[in-house]
């Protein structure tokens, strides 16, 4: 398993200003702007970082045994243009508008694409974000990896641990007792009521 560490990282806005990211050994980084007079710094952000890299890898407790493979035609013939968009191209559904957003029918939440269960209904609470979220998952069914598609916003991108099929992102601002908040695009799920 491949480590990859990233010390620095530099970016150019305009040919005014530029904008540079220090990275620390604790995942702390620092954010300094050049260009408006002398260099601004003190702008600082903390990453927990889960796993040992930014890209894609599956955790040491999932067993190959449990990934499921399904080939894209196959998705795109069973799952909704919404559906695919948001499992396979990491799309987000607009707030208020899932399926489940709002729904208090007690059951099991399962992956849209290959049908592990992700989520219990009685983990979830509303966050009052408009996605449905949940304090926990179902043992190990669901993974996370850093996500730096938003530069100024780093954040885990939560996956379906058998299929990679991306459900949404998990925050630290959830309730007790794990303070978890994942917040899921109803698209990616699929409820099966008890």
């Amino acid at each position: 398993m491949a480590t990859h560490i990233i010390r620095s990282l530099s970016f150019q806005a305009n040919t005014s200003s530029k904008a540079r990211f220090d990275f620390d050994s604790k995942s702390q980084f620092s954010l300094s702007f050049r260009g408006l007079g002398k260099p601004r710094r003190g702008v600082s952000f903390s990453i927990r970082a889960m796993g040992s890299s930014a890209s894609s890898q599956k955790p040491d407790n999932i067993q190959e045994a449990g990934r499921v493979s399904i080939s894209d035609e196959e998705l795109k013939k069973r799952l909704t243009g919404e559906q695919y968009y948001i499992t396979r191209q990491k799309g987000t559904e607009r707030a208020f508008t899932g399926e489940y957003w709002n729904t208090k029918t007690p059951g099991t939440y399962h992956c849209i694409c290959c049908d592990t269960p992700l989520f219990e209904s009685s983990t979830k609470f509303d966050s009052g974000t408009g996605w449905p979220s949940y304090y926990q998952t179902i043992g190990d069914n669901v993974k996370s990896k850093l996500d730096l598609s938003i530069i100024f916003m780093p954040r885990q991108e939560v996956l379906c641990a058998a299929c990679d099929a991306h459900l949404g992102h998990v925050f630290d601002d959830g309730p007790p007792p794990t303070g978890k908040r994942y917040c899921i695009n109803s698209a990616s799920l699929k409820l099966k009521p008890k």
